[in-house]
C-alpha cells in the first residue's frame, strides 16, 4: 500500500464544482423561507396560547365574582381592573385568610416589537363598556388583543385573534 497518485482527469472539473455550488445555493434559497415560516408559525402558537391563558384567567376572575369569592361594589363590572390583579391576587371574600390567584405571570406577546418592556404593557386592553369593533381601555379588562399590525399565516390580523 503505497501512495496513490491522482492521475490527470480523475479530479472534478471547474464546471462540475460550479454546478454543485449552484445546486447548493438553490437549496439554501428554498430552505430560508421555510425556516422563516417555521419561526412565524411558532410565534403564532405562542400568541394563541398567551391569549387563551389570559382570557381564561379573566373568565375565572369573573366566575369568582359571580360565585361571591370576590367582593364587588355596585359600580364594578365584575372584571379585573388590570392584568396585574390576575397575578397579584385578590382576597377571597368567602375565606378571608386566603388569596385568589388567576395567573402565575402575564405572558408576553411574541409579536410585540419591544420585548424588553413588561408583558402587561404589551397587550391592547378592551373594557367591558367598549364595543368589539373599536376596543378601548376603561375601568376594567374584559378582553386583550395583540397590538401587532402584522397579518398571520391565516391572513387575519393578529389584533383580531
Amino acid at each position: 500500500m503505497g501512495r496513490q497518485m491522482i492521475k490527470p482527469g480523475q479530479g472534478f472539473t471547474y464546471i462540475e464544482l460550479t454546478v454543485t455550488l449552484a445546486i447548493l445555493a438553490v437549496l439554501a434559497m428554498v430552505a430560508l423561507p421555510f425556516a422563516e415560516v417555521t419561526v412565524k408559525r411558532q410565534n403564532e402558537f405562542e400568541l394563541r396560547r398567551a391569549l387563551r391563558d389570559i382570557r381564561e384567567a379573566i373568565d375565572a376572575y369573573k366566575t369568582a365574582v359571580n360565585t361571591g369569592q370576590i367582593a364587588l361594589s355596585k359600580l364594578d363590572s365584575g372584571y379585573p381592573a388590570t392584568l396585574d390583579v390576575l397575578v397579584k391576587g385578590v382576597p377571597n371574600a368567602q375565606m378571608p385568610s386566603t388569596t385568589l390567584y388567576f395567573l402565575r405571570r402575564i405572558p408576553a406577546d411574541p409579536f410585540y416589537p419591544n420585548q424588553s418592556i413588561p408583558p402587561d404593557k404589551m397587550w391592547g386592553l378592551r373594557s367591558y363598556a367598549s364595543p368589539a369593533e373599536a376596543p378601548q381601555k376603561g375601568a376594567d379588562v374584559f378582553d386583550v388583543y395583540s397590538l401587532s399590525t402584522d397579518i398571520g399565516l391565516n391572513n387575519i390580523a393578529y389584533r383580531n385573534w
